[in-house]
């Protein structure tokens, strides 16, 4: 007999349950952030994206969006090895921009909040580069860490480029 009388979820019962397991993978500009999807599907090719109605974006109109200044943290990423994970990026406020860090919060909330178990976000990872340690932490970071409330949903920092150090 156990010594914890919860009841315990196998893993493949879980995967029944949650068909798509969805994350939040935040970080400024590169700070390693689709490389470490490409590892964790083990893929070299590039996401397919969505919106979300579920239509398939160009990824270089994607590309040269976020350039602008214009990203929708809605779209979703998938790639084609692993079609079990979606997703979301959230590029943009690191450059101080108070409405995409608002549009990031807004997003947290209703996906930690949802209703359907596949539309919830279940984890956040947070990639914060180490290349240069003078400037491991910026005030993006530490504004995430210290106002944003991330409900039930785990955050997990991921140290990148922690070869450069």
């Amino acid at each position: 007999t156990s010594r914890f009388p919860m009841a315990t979820i196998e893993a493949q019962d879980l995967r029944r349950m949650i068909r798509r397991f969805r994350i939040l993978i935040m970080g400024r500009a590169n700070a390693g952030k689709t490389t470490i999807l490409q590892k964790v599907c083990n893929t070299t090719d590039q996401p397919e994206i969505n919106d979300l109605k579920g239509k398939k974006i160009d990824a270089a109109i994607v590309k040269s969006s976020i350039k602008r200044g214009n990203h929708d943290i809605n779209n979703e990423m998938v790639f084609r090895s692993n079609p079990g994970f979606v997703f979301h990026d959230s590029c943009g406020f690191e450059a101080g921009s108070e409405e995409e860090f608002e549009n990031m919060k807004k997003f947290i909330s209703e996906r930690a909040h949802a209703t359907e178990l596949e539309e919830q976000i279940h984890a956040i990872w947070y990639c914060i580069p180490l290349d240069d340690p003078s400037r491991t932490f910026q005030r993006s970071e530490e504004k995430f860490f210290q106002e944003c409330d991330t409900g039930h949903v785990p955050v997990v920092a991921v140290f990148t480029k922690f070869e450069a150090l």
